[in-house]
C-alpha cells in the first residue's frame, strides 16, 4: 500500500487526483501547506508526495533534503501552466502531474513509488521453486533471510512475500543498510527526538515505527555495524525500540525480512556478524538463483521490461529479432536481472524499425581475470597494453578516482554493485565518494537517490 501525502486543497482537480489514488489502494494523508507537509513527512514517512504548484515546491524539496527525508516529490498543476511545470522541475520535483489528472498516470506513479508491483516474472523451474517456498511461508510471522547475488531481485521477492502475507494491508518499508553512514542509519531505523543531536530540529519516526503493522525489509544487512546489530536483535526480541534521545521504549509490531548478497554464515565465522542475530533472522532462508542459473527466465523478463519501457517512453511495442534473442540468451549476465533491465531499457530507446535488433542490444563483456604468465609465455601481448600508455604521467590517486567514478557510472549509480566490481567494501567506496564530492567532482547516483553528506554527529551513541 503506497503511503501518499498531498499538499494543497482537495477541492476541484487535486481532490479528484486524491480520489483516484485512494481507489488504487493508496493510504492518503493531506496537508494544507508545505510546513504541515514537512511535519507529517518527518513524523510518519511517505512513499510519494504530490504538491500543488501554488505552494513553494523548491522549499519543500530543499527541506526534505536538509532533513535527509528521501521521498519523491511530484508537482501538480493545470496542464496549460507550462511555466509552473518548468519551475517545479527546476526546483527539484521528480515529475509534473498535469491537472485534471489521468487515472492511468496516477496508477503508474503509485506503482513506481511502491516499487515493483507485479509478481516476479519467471518461467524457470529453479525460480518457481523459490516462489512456491516464499508463498508458503508468507502468511507466517517468522523472519525470512533472502540471499542471492546483487541484482537478482531480492527486494522484489520481499515485496511479493508482503503482498501474500496477513500484513498486506499494512505498510511495506525498505531500508538499504549499505547506503547510509552508520550513525545516520541508527536514526533512520529507530527515529529520534527533537534535540537528540545537532541538526535534530524535530522528532522523527524511524523505519521501525513507519512499518508498524506491516513489513520492514533490511536490505544489505551484512553491511551493518555490529553495534547496530545488537539493537536490531533487541528490537526483534522485545518488539520495542528506543528513539535517539527518547525517554522510554516504543512498542512496534513489525515483521522483519532481511536481504544480503553476503554469506552471513561466513561473516559469523569471521566475527563480523552476530551469531544470535543470524539465527534470529534465518528462521526461513530463501536463496534466489543467479540469472545465469535460470536461463528460461531471461526472455520472459526481457520481454516484460521491453513492454514496460516502451509504454513509459511512449514508444511502439517491438519484439526482439531472433539474433537479438540469441545474444541475450548467450550472455552470462554478471549483473543479473538489474543488468538485463538496464540493457533492455537502453535497447528500447535505441531500436529502430519494427523489431529490436542486435544493434540496439549493447552488452557489457566482463574482462576475464587471467593468471600471471609463466616464464615460457611471458611475451608482451599488445592487446593487454591497450590504453596503458595513457596512464603514464598521471598520479595514482587520479587514476583511482577515475576508475571508481567510471565503474559507478557503469553501474548506474549502484554503489553495492560498484564496490563488488572494484573489490572494495561499501564503506570504503562511500568514503571515497565523500572525498570526491567535497573536491567538486560529479558523483553518479542511482535513479531517485539523494546525495548523502558526511554525517556531522558520527560520535553519537
Amino acid at each position: 500500500m503506497t503511503r501518499l501525502l498531498i499538499i494543497g486543497s482537495l477541492e476541484a482537480e487535486l481532490g479528484h487526483a486524491a480520489r483516484l489514488a485512494v481507489s488504487r489502494g493508496a493510504r492518503l494523508r493531506q496537508a494544507d501547506g508545505v510546513t504541515g507537509g514537512i511535519a507529517m513527512a518527518r513524523a510518519e514517512g511517505f512513499d510519494l508526495i504530490l504538491c500543488d504548484v501554488l505552494h513553494d515546491v523548491a522549499w519543500l524539496v530543499s527541506s526534505l533534503e536538509a532533513e535527509r527525508i528521501v521521498c519523491p516529490v511530484i508537482a501538480c498543476g493545470r496542464n496549460a501552466d507550462a511555466a509552473a511545470a518548468v519551475r517545479a522541475i527546476q526546483a527539484g520535483a521528480k515529475e509534473f502531474l498535469p491537472l485534471p489528472p489521468d487515472a492511468d498516470l496516477i496508477a503508474a506513479m503509485l506503482q513506481a513509488a511502491a516499487g515493483e508491483a507485479d509478481a516476479p516474472v519467471h518461467r524457470d523451474p529453479a525460480m518457481a521453486a523459490v516462489l512456491k517456498r516464499a508463498e508458503g511461508v508468507a502468511r507466517a510471522e517468522a523472519s525470512v533471510l533472502i540471499t542471492g547475488e546483487s541484482g537478482t531481485g531480492k527486494e522484489v521477492l520481499a515485496r511479493h512475500i508482503h503482498r501474500h502475507s496477513r500484513r498486506s494491508e499494512g505498510p511495506f518499508v525498505a531500508l538499504n543498510c549499505a547506503a547510509l553512514p552508520e550513525a545516520l542509519l541508527e536514526s533512520e531505523l529507530f527515529g529520534h527526538e527533537k534535540g537528540a543531536f545537532s541538526g535534530a530540529v524535530a522528532a522523527r519516526r524511524g523505519k521501525f515505527e513507519q512499518a508498524d503493522g506491516g513489513t520492514l525489509l533490511l536490505d544489505e544487512i551484512g553491511e551493518m555495524d555490529p553495534r547496530l546489530q545488537a539493537k536490531i536483535l533487541r528490537a526483534l526480541q522485545e518488539r520495542e525500540i528506543d528513539r535517539l534521545g527518547g525517554a522510554g521504549p516504543v512498542k512496534v509490531d513489525v515483521r522483519i525480512l532481511a536481504a544480503t548478497n553476503r554469506d552471513l554464515a561466513a561473516e559469523v565465522a569471521a566475527g563480523r556478524f552476530r551469531e544470535d542475530l543470524f539465527f534470529r533472522l534465518n528462521v526461513v532462508a530463501l536463496r534466489i538463483p543467479a540469472l545465469r542459473d535460470r536461463p528460461e527466465d531471461i526472455m520472459p523478463i526481457a520481454e516484460h521490461f521491453a513492454r514496460r519501457y516502451a509504454e513509459v517512453n511512449g514508444l511502439p511495442q517491438r519484439r526482439f529479432a531472433p539474433p537479438a534473442r540469441a545474444a541475450l540468451l548467450a550472455h552470462s549476465w554478471p549483473g543479473n536481472v538489474r543488468e538485463l533491465e538496464n540493457t533492455v531499457h537502453r535497447a528500447v530507446l535505441l531500436a529502430e524499425g519494427d523489431e529490436i535488433g542486435t544493434e540496439a542490444v549493447e552488452l557489457h563483456v566482463p574482462v576475464p581475470r587471467t593468471a600471471a604468465p609463466s616464464s615460457e609465455s611471458a611475451v608482451p601481448q599488445p592487446s593487454r597494453n591497450i590504453g596503458v600508455g595513457a596512464l603514464v604521467g598521471r598520479r595514482v590517486d587520479e587514476v583511482e578516482r577515475d576508475l571508481i567514478l567510471e565503474t559507478l557510472t557503469h553501474c548506474l549509480g549502484n554503489r553495492t554493485r560498484a564496490a563488488e566490481i572494484l573489490g572494495i567494501s561499501i564503506r570504503t567506496l562511500r568514503n571515497k565518494l565523500h572525498e570526491y564530492r567535497a573536491a567538486g567532482a560529479p558523483v553518479p547516483m542511482a535513479p531517485g537517490q539523494m546525495p548523502v553528506a558526511p554525517f556531522p554527529y558520527a560520535q553519537m551513541g
